[in-house]
C-alpha cells in the first residue's frame, strides 16, 4: 500500500476515533439520571415531596403496596398506573423551575382526594 494511502487511512482512523470518543462522552453524560423510588398506598405517596434540579433527567420508580393507583402530574406531562408488585418507571426532564402537583387519578376509596404530592424543581 502506498504511503499516501496509509496517511489518509491514519488520518481517517484518528478522526473516527475522535468522533466515537466525543460521542461516547456526550452519551454518558445524558445517562446520568437520578432514580427516585416512590411507594403508593391508600391514601398516600411516600415520599410525597420530591426535590429535583431543572434540566437533570429523573427516573421515578413507582410501586404500589396495596392496589392499583394512578400517578398524574399534568404540568410535567406524566401519567401512569401503579400496580401492586410491579415497578413502573417514568422519566421526567423538567425544563422550568417551580412546584408541580401530582395526584392519584384512580379512585381508591375514602381519602382518595388526599393522595397528592409535589415535585419541586429548583434552578
Amino acid at each position: 500500500m502506498p504511503k499516501k494511502n496509509i496517511s489518509i487511512l491514519s488520518i481517517a482512523l484518528i478522526i473516527l476515533l475522535m468522533f466515537v470518543f466525543s460521542t461516547g462522552t456526550i452519551y454518558a453524560d445524558d445517562q446520568k439520571e437520578i432514580v427516585i423510588k416512590i411507594t403508593a398506598k391508600m391514601f398516600e405517596y411516600s415520599p410525597d415531596t420530591i426535590k429535583i434540579k431543572k434540566g437533570i433527567p429523573v427516573i421515578l420508580e413507582l410501586t404500589s403496596l396495596d392496589k392499583v393507583h394512578g400517578f398524574n402530574c399534568p404540568k410535567l406531562g406524566v401519567r401512569t398506573n401503579i400496580e401492586p408488585g410491579k415497578v413502573n418507571r417514568v422519566r421526567i426532564l423538567a425544563q422550568k423551575a417551580g412546584v408541580y402537583v401530582f395526584f392519584c387519578d384512580i379512585f381508591c376509596g375514602s381519602g382518595h382526594e388526599d393522595m397528592t404530592g409535589k415535585i419541586i424543581v429548583e434552578d
